[in-house]
């Protein structure tokens, strides 16, 4: 079969250039969206009486056969293949003959190709929000069976205040679910059908465009021919949203090498989501969540790569916009594989609750000390300086701050009694942050019933 558009050309293509040309060997993935979307047009063909019931039925049959060679790995690429479009389109002329020649018929690879990737990515997506809230709901879970474990605080990775092991998980658990907002709000925007536009200027046979969208499981459709088939806002706002995701996990893998290292030992990973060195035998390393940390970087990679590929264009489609699909794709896979792999981390790694609760120190409750002034009446500002005092008394000593007497806090302020005694319980401080948001156990609980209630009613699954 020659090229689809190879009528003009009288001389050879250099055949380097054929092999550039090509992107067959990426955008086949995109094969049974490309059989889904060639299936409507056929519909609408016919609705058009531009083909036969007969054609439209012979049409649809041979793509369901050409969806299920590409599924089963059947499907055998020819050298003149240069693209899926062409590729499906060839194998389509062999099964039901020149009724295949008619399936493109005021349409255009280049509102074609537009329409796949919307189709294909809309998949991906609702294939990452399972995978975002499946890890969502192992959090939720860790966080509610583990809700009595206390821990070490950080700001600036210095020993803050205490807190709530379960608070630091949903601390995660939340950015994940702003993603998966993000997520429900981004399909929401793209969920636009180009297909009927033709290569820039319109479908020239009154196309059911809405037929289209409807057939497709689009929202609508996009307005303006010359926009459907050149944007791909879509494509960056997805690689952005992968970049913020990315940053995410990031984070959240940074905190975790951190906390299962030798020096804090709060958790061990499972030797599933582990591996050791090739010179130290003693060596547990936590490659998992090192490559997710590292392989934020790729993403971010694929997503300034396409923008500058994008700001350059001029109006309409370009050839450029062949050099969307191999960072997108990169992206999706990306995320997919590390969004797994943190559920697997998440479910199966172990906390050493003794190491957590001996990493907290009595000075962690200055704040408390200050606080407990503020409830006798005293100015914030001025408990805190008090606080500070009582820090550095202990210093001078050498001894925990709870080991300060009543009589020597009375040296710093008369308003210090007996009760004062009462602070320097970690559990203690810990309730008392029972504002909403807060670490207290009533506080962790209410974010737990909030992000089930958000699982059971997330509707991006419905589209």
């Amino acid at each position: 079969m020659a090229q689809l558009w190879g009528g003009r050309f009288t001389g050879k293509t250099d055949p380097l250039m054929e092999q550039f040309n090509a992107s067959i060997h990426f955008d086949k993935r995109m094969a049974k969206v490309d059989c889904k979307g060639s299936q409507a047009y056929a519909k609408a063909l016919m609705h058009r009486k531009l083909i036969t019931k007969q054609e439209c039925d012979d049409l649809v049959r041979g793509l369901d056969i050409i969806a299920d060679e590409w599924l089963s790995n059947k499907f055998v690429l020819k050298p003149a293949d240069e693209d899926i479009h062409t590729a499906n389109e060839r194998r389509l002329g062999e099964l039901v003959g020149s009724v295949a020649g008619k399936l493109h018929t005021g349409r255009s690879r280049n509102d074609q190709v537009a329409t796949d990737l919307r189709m294909y990515l809309r998949d991906a997506c609702l294939e990452l929000q399972t995978h975002l809230k499946s890890f969502i709901k192992v959090a939720i879970e860790r966080a509610q069976s583990e809700i009595d474990i206390i821990m070490p605080g950080y700001t600036h990775l210095q020993r803050a205040q205490p807190i709530r092991w379960s608070h630091w998980i949903l601390n995660h658990a939340w950015s994940w679910k702003a993603d998966l907002d993000r997520l429900d709000s981004l399909v929401a925007r793209f969920n636009q059908c180009p297909l009927g536009c033709g290569a820039l200027a319109g479908n020239p046979f009154e196309i059911d465009r809405e037929f289209l969208a409807k057939e497709l499981g689009f929202d609508g459709i996009v307005p303006n021919s010359l926009y459907a088939v050149s944007d791909r806002d879509f494509v960056a706002e997805f690689l952005f949203w992968g970049s913020l995701t990315m940053v995410h996990l990031s984070r959240w893998s940074e905190d975790l090498i951190n906390y299962c290292s030798a020096e804090f030992g709060f958790i061990s990973l499972a030797d599933a989501y582990s591996t050791g060195s090739s010179l130290m035998p003693q060596k547990k390393n936590p490659d998992s969540l090192e490559l997710i940390r590292g392989k934020s970087g790729r993403v971010f990679g694929d997503m300034s790569g396409f923008l500058m590929t994008y700001k350059g264009l001029a109006s309409t489609y370009n050839k450029d916009l062949q050099e969307d699909k191999e960072p997108l794709f990169d992206a999706i896979d990306t995320l997919s594989g590390c969004i797994q792999i943190s559920t697997g981390v998440l479910s199966t790694l172990k906390v050493n609750s003794l190491k957590m609760k001996a990493a907290l120190s009595k000075d962690m409750l200055a704040t408390d000390l200050a606080e407990y002034l503020v409830r006798k009446g005293v100015p914030f500002r001025q408990t805190h300086h008090i606080s500070g005092q009582a820090v550095r008394m202990a210093e001078q000593r050498g001894v925990p701050m709870s080991e300060l007497s009543v009589s020597d806090l009375k040296t710093l302020h008369d308003q210090f009694e007996d009760d004062v005694l009462k602070v320097w319980d970690f559990e203690r401080s810990i309730e008392q942050r029972c504002s909403l948001g807060g670490t207290s156990k009533k506080t962790v609980l209410i974010q737990i019933q909030q992000l089930k209630d958000y699982l059971n009613n997330s509707t991006l699954s419905k589209l």
